[in-house]
């Protein structure tokens, strides 16, 4: 063998077991995830309540264009926000709130998000701690800022997080996600931002594996399948030929 077939041979060994470790922890990770409830995941039961009736009121239509000034409307909806009815109006300087009875302008505060938050929790608990993010972390590496972090004490240990801008409930997290997000962080191998399979790590990782396919093919012939040729060769030379049965 030569000194290049023993680096080879070495190179090879090293990669394989590196890829071979990389192929456990998808195989362990896909397991987990498969495993973890996805209803678990997504937050569990949201917490069942009565629609409330919508207040009609004059009033709150032109108290709102009073408080807009005049400021064109790109987008008019009415929706429920915890107990209560709000309008939730887009115009060119962003998103607003108003209280469908009265007009008034609605801001989500540290109380406001803590009621929003409570009201969607299933057992309706009373938050231990609200939290104003100054940065998104990994639970909501999808939204933006303002954002509100509601904490419970429960049995898997929920955080529910409110858009500072619209009051609406962005993500809800607990135990069960926190650990499937874990084993999807060992899946796609990003382990800063958890997000896509399209990064320079996975993509290397390829490239080893195909490298590794190759040059395992290689050293296969060269230090088996060669060796086995030769010996077949041998064996038929050397076998003795049965005499013709005569017809």
């Amino acid at each position: 063998m030569t000194v290049k077939s023993i680096w080879l041979r070495r190179i090879h060994k090293w990669i394989g077991l590196v890829i071979g470790l990389q192929f456990l922890l998808w195989a362990i990770s896909g397991t987990a995830m498969a495993l973890i409830s996805m209803d678990e995941v997504a937050g569990g039961d949201m917490a069942a309540h009565a629609a409330s009736p919508m207040p009609a009121s004059g009033g709150a239509w032109r108290r709102l264009q009073q408080t807009l000034a005049g400021q064109p409307i790109q987008k008019l909806s009415v929706r429920a926000l915890g107990s209560r009815h709000v309008l939730e109006v887009k115009t060119a300087n962003g998103v607003r709130l108003f209280d469908a009875a009265n007009g008034a302008p609605v801001v989500i505060d540290r109380g406001a998000a803590a009621a929003i938050a409570s009201h969607a929790h299933p057992n309706s608990a009373p938050p231990t701690r609200v939290t104003a993010l100054r940065e998104t972390g990994l639970a909501v590496r999808e939204h933006k800022l303002p954002i509100w972090q509601v904490d419970f004490r429960d049995n898997v240990s929920s955080s529910y997080y409110v858009s500072g801008t619209t009051g609406a409930i962005l993500e809800r997290r607990n135990d069960s996600w926190r650990w499937w997000d874990f084993f999807w962080m060992l899946h796609n191998m990003d382990y800063s931002e958890r997000t896509s399979f399209n990064h320079p790590l996975i993509i290397a990782v390829g490239f080893a594996m195909a490298w590794l396919a190759t040059t395992g093919f290689w050293l296969l012939f060269r230090t088996m399948w060669r060796h086995d040729f030769v010996a077949i060769r041998r064996l038929t030379r050397s076998a003795p030929t049965l005499p013709r049965r005569p017809s």
